[in-house]
């Protein structure tokens, strides 16, 4: 079978790309990427005769439903911003599909990935994606369901590639109109920083506050819960970025720049968060931070044999401080978030998911078999049960 690793040229995707090279046996993984230069950076460095390079413009969609017809499956790690073009090409070209970010654009072509028969799968990284299987796992051990809360500390630079960059400003919008809670039967809108909550993560990270983001998990765990019979009271999706990022993002949105008013310099009409964005990738600034890497937690009441349970998933992964080969520094962020799209998209191939057309993340995979594979690769999940 042949993959096509749609933007994979990127820090995170060339990590999904990376695991497809060490643990499935496609017998072809080609990158296409706009940027022809780092794509065949991350070509020389994958050192793989399975691997090779295609230049893709996602804007000319003719040309890129041509090239993806000549695969299987469409590994696609684009932008947010980008997703709605993406999944088009993927579902013309009549393909298997699955992306990092999941934010609703994709459910308009189930129709189209049906009437061939084939599976897309949106928004599979650590959150969401993992943190879907963690979800799931606990609904699936409880007999009814109070209230599920998903929450996820993502330690990496604020303005590392420009995907980082848009989904910082994206989840923070003061316009984006898919940032709900599902309370009493209803999805409910809030603003940005509503509902402050504080979230042990394990260690080195610690108990942090965070706020509800625009998430796929909010309506996904609400769709499982419905299917399974379990409705819940309250289901709420929150997350942090290291402490001076969120200090940087609430001014940024207390003084009104988020919304992207356009200001006139030298001449010159730009967007004044587009002015920010672009200092912060192109200074140090925005390209560091003092601690890398990801922690997951959630936290899932209910009841099991009439006694009441909370369920608290939570996952670790190797330091970043050096002592883990491959787990670096940035890396530990970057591995985490696209090792699960690489076990994913595998597993896509491989038939483990069943029907057709778009498909949420807890309807397509076994969390344990997620688990499992996580495993392999030093990421692991950890459950704790406590009576209420």
């Amino acid at each position: 079978m042949k993959v096509l690793c749609l933007g994979g040229a990127g820090k995170i995707s060339r990590e999904s790309v990376h695991d497809l090279v060490l643990f499935s046996d496609f017998e072809q993984i080609t990158i296409g990427d706009f940027n022809e230069k780092a794509g065949r950076e991350v070509v020389a460095w994958l050192n793989e005769p399975r691997v090779d390079f295609r230049k893709i413009d996602i804007n000319d969609k003719a040309a890129t439903v041509s090239i993806m017809c000549g695969y299987d499956i469409v590994m696609d790690g684009t932008t947010i911003s980008l997703n709605d073009r993406s999944t088009a090409c993927i579902a013309e070209a009549g393909v298997h599909g699955i992306n990092l970010n999941g934010f609703g654009e994709e459910y308009k072509y189930d129709s189209i990935f049906k009437s061939f028969g084939k599976v897309h799968v949106p928004g599979f990284g650590m959150t969401p994606g993992v943190t879907d299987m963690m979800a799931r796992y606990a609904i699936d051990r409880l007999d009814t369901v109070d209230t599920v809360r998903v929450s996820h500390g993502a330690f990496r630079p604020i303005a590392f590639s420009a995907s980082i960059t848009e989904t910082t400003t994206t989840e923070y919008d003061p316009d984006f109109p898919n940032r709900v809670v599902y309370e009493k039967g209803m999805f409910v809108q809030v603003p940005p920083f509503a509902r402050p909550l504080d979230v042990e993560l394990p260690e080195p990270y610690g108990t942090l506050t965070q706020y509800i983001i625009p998430h796929s998990e909010t309506k996904t765990v609400v769709a499982y819960l419905d299917a399974v019979g379990k409705p819940a009271n309250l289901v709420e999706v929150r997350g942090t970025w290291p402490l001076k990022n969120m200090q940087l993002v609430r001014a940024l949105h207390d003084w009104g720049i988020l919304r992207n008013d356009k200001i006139h310099i030298a001449g010159v009409t730009v967007g004044i968060m587009d002015a920010v964005s672009a200092y912060l990738m192109q200074y140090p600034v925005g390209q560091t931070t003092e601690l890398y890497g990801y922690a997951l937690h959630v936290d899932v009441t209910g009841t099991k044999d009439g006694q009441k349970l909370r369920h608290i998933l939570t996952h670790t992964h190797p330091s970043s401080d050096g002592s883990v080969q491959g787990w670096e520094n940035l890396r530990a962020y970057t591995r985490c978030v696209g090792i699960p799209m690489g076990i994913a998209t595998r597993f896509i191939a491989e038939g483990k998911v069943k029907g057709s057309g778009v498909i949420m993340p807890e309807f397509a995979f076994d969390p344990k078999e997620i688990f499992q594979e996580l495993e392999k690769r030093q990421i692991f999940v950890h459950e704790k049960v406590e009576r209420i």
